[in-house]
């Protein structure tokens, strides 16, 4: 498993809440869903680095 790396995040509020959705939606975590969506679109636009493996 790929070592994690905290950080602080500035969002614009009605973003987060429909994140946050969209993760309870998928039976996510904020911080999962925030993942997966930059795991897809990294993977998507051929950025995600050779040695990453995402979960779908």
């Amino acid at each position: 498993m790929a070592k994690k790396k905290a950080f602080a995040l500035r969002i614009d509020e009605d973003l987060l809440k429909a994140i946050e959705k969209w993760a309870a939606d998928e039976f996510r975590s904020t911080n999962g869903q925030l993942e997966w969506m930059l795991n897809k679109s990294l993977k998507d636009e051929k950025r995600l680095p050779k040695n990453q493996n995402p979960e779908t």
